[in-house]
This record gives C-alpha cells, structure tokens and sequence, in this order.
C-alpha cells in the first residue's frame, strides 16, 4: 500500500549543536508530484532531457573558493531548499514522489552536499560541453549537483591570489525553472562571498539546521508544494470546470503556425550553445532604442527571430510564424499551505506569440520589425494579465501531465517488447467544436529572462566579480532554445540546438540573421 502524499516516519537521533543536545527526529518526507512536475521528470528518465545548468564565470580570491568553504554554503543552501537534496521514487506512472531524507545532524548535511560536489581542472567550453553532451551528470538519486572548474593549476600565491574560477550549478527541470536558479545562484555567492569566516558559516549551517530539522520550531520538516496545489482553488462547479475546457480549447486552436526547421536523419546529438554579448554601451542603445518605441527586449527578441526566420526560409509566407515561451505564474500562487520557505519548485506556464512571416517589400522594414515587437509585447501581457491564467494554465498542466504520462507507458513497453495498444487520447476537451485544418507548428521556443542584474545582488559578495553567465539544458534530439538577458550590464544572447539534427546550413544561416537583425534594428 502507498504512503500519504506527504508522509512523516520518525526515527529517534541525538546530535551535538551549538551548546547542548537536541533530541530530534530523523523523518522521511514524501510528496507527490504534480502535473507539471511529472511532465518534465518522465521524458527526463531516459537521458536527462531537460536538466538545467547555470554557468557563471567570475574572478575570485582564492580563499572564497576553497573547498570546505564552498561546502559548508552548499550544504546551508541544499537545507533551505529541500528539493534539491531529494530524490524521485516513482511508484506508477500516477504516483510519483520527492522522497527527502532529513539529515540527522549537520555533519551529516555536509557530508551530502560534499558527495554532490565536484572540482575540476576544465575549461568552461569543455565544462559546458560534457555537461550537455556526455553522460548523465543528474539522476533520479541526485537531483543538483555543483561543480567548481578552472583551466590552468591551482595558483602558487596562496589564499590572497585572484583568479576565475567556474561555477556550474546543476539540476533538474522537474524541480525548478530559471527563477529559482537565478536566485539560488545569487544566494549562494551572498553566502560565499560574504563577510562570515569559516567558523560563522558553521554556526550558519548548525542553526540552519536546528530550525529546519529539529522539533524546535514545534513542526515536522516539508517539501514545498507543487505549482498545481498554490493555484488558487476555483469553486467546485461542473458548470465552471466546462467553461474552462471550452476556453482553453479554443484559445489552443487560435495558435497558428506553419513553419518548422527542416530536419534530417538522425544522427547523435550534439548541442552547441553559440553565444553574443554585447557591450555596455551597445547594451545601452538598445535599451533606449526599446524603451523609445515602447517595447521590451525580450519583446524585441521574438520579432528579431520572426524577421531572421523570414530572411532564411522564404517559402511559406502564406502561413504565419509561431514560437512559444514560459509563462512565470509564482505572481499567481497562494503562499504554500505547508508553509515551506523555499522558493526551489516549478511555476511555469507557457504561452505563444503568433506573428506574420512575409516581410512587405514595398516598406520600410525597420518599421515593420518594430511593428511586430510590439504586436509580441501586446500578445505576451494579454497572456500574463488574463482572468483566465489561472484556468489555463491548470488545464494545460493537465493535458501535458497526461500527454507525458501516455508517452512513457509507450517508451516503456517499446523497450519491454510490448506491441503498441491504441490509447485514447489523454485529455479530451471538445467534441462539440470543429478541429481547425490550420497547422498548429512552432517554429522554436525562447527562454526570456530579462535584466538578471535585478536578482544577482553584486553588492553582497564585493570580493567576487561576476564576468559571463550562461544558461540552458540538456536538449533531446532537434532541441531547440534561444535564450536573451541582460547581465553585468551587457545583453546576452545564446542559442542552444542539436547541430545533428537539422538540415546542414539553414540553422546555421539564421544564428548569422539573428545577430544580423539585432545590430540593423537594435543598434541602429
């Protein structure tokens, strides 16, 4: 028989903390995952698809970068944010589990978070590369794992030399998305490069102990819930869970799109993240030439991909082009009923920008562009600010839990030698409304994360100079992701894909366009 939701097995432990002994419990914490959750951990069993790096290169004195002292900030931020020192226990295809298991002792948190730690002599391409590249670095056992890399041997100066240093900060997607990453990331340097010695963070990390592994606070250990638990409940009514299904099905079949990069045979992956940073005073005029005309960058982003795309491909016009990106829904949720602190969980949804592909030949395309950053601005704050969010994105978190759960059963009885049964489709939202004929294709997907300066407060680790950053996921095959932000006041923009995966040149021709188009339109 299954556990509860969220289950608590106490084993009686004694530990010495601070000043005198502290009876505690050692439980074991389960809760299931939610929808969305589940449809990122099942395509991900297989070979990590999805599972996020965060890359920062910075300039460091030595002594912020030894070991015991990363893993002494490791081991406090892995008990604030639970997740991340859990594993994934999955029962059935409908019953899948965090399952953590309470250190007994802060010796004991430290010794975990040193298992899940690595330090290398590699270069940041090389670091990057093995990660997205090479075997599995994550597992249903290990759900974050952190590695330290430079690429030369360790400097003969001792503690007061300065030298970089890569950080690459590892997990997977089920857990969290890039908010949660960001900040950790800014967090953790708080930790790393604050004033505290080696003996203050022990005490950091004893304290944080006792409050969130001890009864002292008269309360048993939580993970925090998932995004569908935080949604704000909607009234019990056939009548309303109709409308829902009706509304979501029909702003499904508004999206529109008819264009796809042209793929090939299959070859093995082989992700390459080409990347462009821009300069602080390039930075700037871009971010004049945004706000004069009213959009964001990020807004600016997807109609420099519409008019890359169009100057590629000129077949097609006919048909418009559509991307899709992450809906940030944590301005939508209520405060966690297990009133867990963390802010490592997954509270994403996702929305498309539908634009035109042909390029008028008879106008100025300057004002074409910026026309189309505009109409993309429009249809990603009429996502955000909809009455129906919250419906929608409870709807497509269950179509795509379903999806991913059909899926799996598939993969798993193709590779037991099961013949293929015919399986109703997972969700089934209208019979009453007439499938539209129109193709319903993205072209890509763009991960906009905006001024990341705004969460990296610089200011709280003043020893550590942050210098690049770099972002993404381990892809499955004919993966595909353009990510832009600003960081350390320059624009960043990089473009993660299976170079295997599609025909030879085209993806090549628009990365070219893509930097193109921003230097005609941005920076002009």
């Amino acid at each position: 028989m299954h556990v509860p939701l969220q289950t608590i097995t106490n084993i009686e432990g004694v530990s010495d903390v601070a000043h005198g002994i502290i009876h505690i419990s050692d439980p074991h914490v389960e809760r299931k995952l939610g929808d969305t959750e589940a449809s990122y951990f099942l395509p991900s069993r297989e070979n990590g698809v999805n599972d996020m790096y965060l890359h920062l290169g910075c300039h460091v004195p030595e002594r912020f970068v030894e070991r015991h002292r990363v893993s002494v900030v490791w081991a406090i931020m892995r008990l604030r944010h639970p997740l991340l020192a859990s594993k994934v226990i999955m029962y059935d295809y409908e019953d899948i589990r965090f399952a953590y298991d309470v250190p007994i002792s802060p010796a004991k948190a430290l010794s975990e978070a040193e298992r899940n730690l690595e330090y290398r002599t590699q270069s940041k391409a090389d670091l990057i590369d093995s990660y997205l590249n090479g075997p599995r670095t994550l597992s249903n056992e290990r759900l974050s794992y952190l590695v330290v890399a430079h690429d030369s041997s360790p400097s003969e100066n001792g503690q007061d030399s300065v030298r970089n240093y890569d950080f690459l900060f590892c997990a997977t997607h089920f857990l969290g998305d890039g908010m949660a990453l960001h900040q950790f990331a800014n967090d953790f340097f708080g930790l790393l490069g604050g004033p505290s010695d080696q003996a203050a963070l022990m005490v950091r990390l004893a304290a944080e102990w006792s409050i969130r592994c001890t009864s002292s606070i008269g309360k048993p250990p939580t993970l925090p819930s998932s995004m569908e638990d935080r949604l704000p409940p909607a009234p019990i009514s056939r009548f309303r869970d109709a409308v829902s299904r009706v509304d979501f099905d029909l702003e499904q079949r508004k999206f529109i799109g008819g264009h796809t990069f042209p793929r090939r045979s299959k070859l093995p992956l082989n992700t390459i993240v080409p990347t462009i940073s821009l300069d602080r005073e390039k930075t700037k005029v871009i971010l004049r030439s945004c706000k004069t005309r009213g959009v964001s960058i990020s807004s600016a982003l997807f109609a420099i991909c519409n008019i890359a795309w169009a100057r590629t491909h000129s077949q097609g016009w006919e048909l418009p082009l559509m991307m899709y990106s992450a809906l940030n829904m944590r301005p939508n949720l209520m405060a966690d009923k297990r009133l867990n602190d963390s802010y490592w969980f997954l509270a994403i949804g996702y929305f498309n920008v539908v634009l035109p592909t042909f390029i008028p030949q008879s106008s100025d395309v300057s004002r074409t562009f910026w026309h189309r950053a505009r109409s993309a601005k429009n249809q990603s704050i009429k996502a955000a600010k909809s009455t129906m969010v919250i419906s929608r994105c409870r709807e497509m978190a269950r179509e795509r839990g379903a999806r991913a759960r059909t899926w799996a059963k598939e993969d798993d009885d193709a590779l037991a030698g099961i013949p293929k049964k015919p399986v109703a489709a997972p969700v089934e939202l209208l019979k009453t409304v007439a499938k539209s004929q129109a193709p319903s294709k993205a072209l890509m997907g763009l991960s906009l994360l905006g001024n990341l300066d705004g969460i990296y407060k610089h200011s709280t680790f003043p020893d550590i100079q942050l210098l690049s950053l770099n972002t993404g996921s381990r892809q499955r095959a004919g993966g595909m992701l353009l990510f832009g932000y600003t960081f350390v006041e320059k624009l960043w923009v990089s473009f993660g894909y299976d170079a295997n995966g599609f025909e030879e040149g085209t993806v090549q021709q628009f990365w070219i366009n893509v930097v193109q188009a921003i230097d005609e339109f941005l920076l002009s």
